[in-house]
């Protein structure tokens, strides 16, 4: 290991966060024969989100043989789209099947990281006051990490349960208890019907209505998953026919949106037609209309919430929360909801506090955060970013393709694997994208995403998370899964430039 002016470097690698990006991302190295990696994650155990996550009807809302890394195929999901535990199960596997956790290291929380220019290392600082030094930092915390609670005026006064979805606490009993969610995303549409079950009321605060459409979900027979695990092929056929429809979807009908409107149409058509099955009051289907074009938010499935809205224990309420009481919330409109517990439902902060999840420092001082907010959110093939040498951030701008994140993982491991193999060609430690190459991704990245819907379509009212602060969609990238893999595994390598870090007083 090089010196870096203070003693050996910890770590070849260091790695931020054990889901399956990271996991995803030391697999890469470890074929190239790097195996001073460091994976630290803030969280107890690894799986990122399907760790965190465990409130009642969690699952996947990507057809399990996709939501899968392509080359370690699971043959055994239960489901078309497998429970929550199935995913943390699939990920404690591909840990031990990878030699992986012995490079873990949990409830470790990073706070900074800042390039020694003149080590040519990164040093990252954890909340516990520990410095660690690598040559090359990975960032991979994930898209939904940083969790929004809402700061309604008088939520300290309330006397009941207030329960985050990501702090679930398992065996919660709703049983004979006033309920209410706040939220109506996809996270929201899989809890609603499970505390409808069995709570004495329900109240579900909605701000802006969700397109969902049919689930085709149902048990994977015995004989099937057999099939899979003896004929591998088959579950690749089932894996090419799932992610076909999914580029249907997302390619056609949402960042194709000018070109294959029709496309777009029938899908709002299906979740229009979906909801008018499902709700028999009129009134309330009208509510869980939404107002944008289908994509501008993420769309989900279900074949249970609309129908839940059905039950006379279970109320829509769509004016705002002015404020919380001791027993419960009080609307814009005057209405008071008395209430035992409070769901918060509330998603993500991407923009202000994920993008990145702690402070980066690159070359020249430039912090990432910073430059991103007051600037444009940019990364060049939705990894790298210059002035910030030998670091890979995976969840970046531009980076997310199609609709599963394993797609962009895939594409990433390759991106991986090319730059660190023209590493070594040249005898080089040290890589930074190039100011025109980033340039020229960003461009060409726009353009192509003005044919999207989240431009050419109507996404006024949809408060969708695919905007940042300054009203770009720049969470996408607007290629096909194979264009996107194609281009991570033969991007020009003089995009880069490459040097030895050599040796340090």
């Amino acid at each position: 290991m090089d010196d870096d002016g203070r003693g050996r470097l910890d770590h070849e690698v260091l790695i931020v966060g054990a889901g399956f990006g990271g996991m995803g991302a030391a697999i890469a190295l470890k074929e190239l024969g790097i195996d001073s990696i460091a994976i630290l994650e803030r969280e107890q155990d690894l799986g990122g989100t399907w760790h965190v996550n465990h409130y009642p009807g969690l699952a996947v809302d990507i057809a399990s043989v996709t939501y899968s890394y392509s080359f370690e195929p699971n043959p055994h999901w239960s489901r078309i789209f497998a429970p929550g535990a199935e995913l943390k199960q699939y990920a404690d596997h591909v840990a031990d099947t990878y030699d992986l956790r012995r490079h873990m290291e949990f409830g470790v929380s990073v706070t900074s990281a800042e390039w020694d220019e003149q080590a040519r290392c990164w040093r990252v600082r954890t909340a516990a006051g520990a410095e660690h030094s690598a040559r090359y930092l990975v960032t991979a915390t994930g898209f939904l990490s940083q969790p929004r609670t809402p700061d309604f005026p008088g939520m300290d006064d309330f006397a009941g349960k207030i329960i985050h979805t990501t702090a679930w606490e398992d065996g919660y009993d709703f049983t004979g208890l006033r309920a209410a969610v706040v939220g109506t995303g996809a996270t929201a549409v899989q809890l609603i019907p499970e505390i409808a079950r069995r709570a004495r009321a329900l109240t579900v605060f909605q701000r802006t209505p969700i397109w969902v459409v049919p689930k085709p979900d149902f048990p994977i027979p015995a004989p099937v998953q057999t099939l899979f695990a003896r004929v591998p092929l088959t579950q690749k056929a089932a894996r090419l026919v799932s992610t076909s429809l999914l580029e249907l979807l997302m390619i056609g009908g949402v960042l194709h949106f000018k070109q294959a409107r029709l496309g777009n149409a029938a899908a709002a058509l299906l979740g229009r037609a979906h909801l008018r099955a499902q709700v028999r009051d009129a009134a309330t289907r009208r509510a869980l209309t939404p107002d944008y074009d289908f994509g501008c938010k993420r769309p989900t499935f279900s074949n249970d919430y609309f129908r839940t809205f059905n039950q006379p224990t279970v109320t829509l309420q769509t004016s705002p929360i002015e404020k919380v009481v001791a027993d419960g919330i009080v609307t814009a409109d005057g209405t008071h909801v008395p209430i035992d517990t409070l769901v918060l439902a509330t998603g993500f902060n991407l923009w202000d506090t994920n993008f990145p999840a702690f402070e980066i420092t690159g070359r020249g001082g430039r912090e990432l955060g910073a430059w991103w907010r007051s600037g444009r959110f940019q990364a060049y093939q939705g990894i790298t970013v210059p002035r910030f040498p030998n670091f890979l951030s995976l969840n970046s701008p531009y980076s997310y393709s199609g609709l599963s994140y394993f797609t962009t993982i895939e594409g990433q491991m390759k991106h991986i694997r090319r730059l660190f193999t023209e590493l070594r060609r040249r005898g080089a430690d040290v890589f930074e994208v190039t100011e025109q190459a980033n340039d020229d991704f960003l461009a060409d990245a726009t353009e192509r995403l003005q044919s999207s819907v989240f431009y050419a379509g109507d996404c006024t009212g949809s408060r969708s998370y695919y905007f940042n602060q300054h009203g770009e969609a720049t969470l996408l990238r607007p290629n096909a899964t194979l264009t996107t893999l194609r281009e991570q595994a033969s991007f020009p390598l003089e995009d880069y430039r490459y040097s030895a870090a050599g040796p340090t007083s």
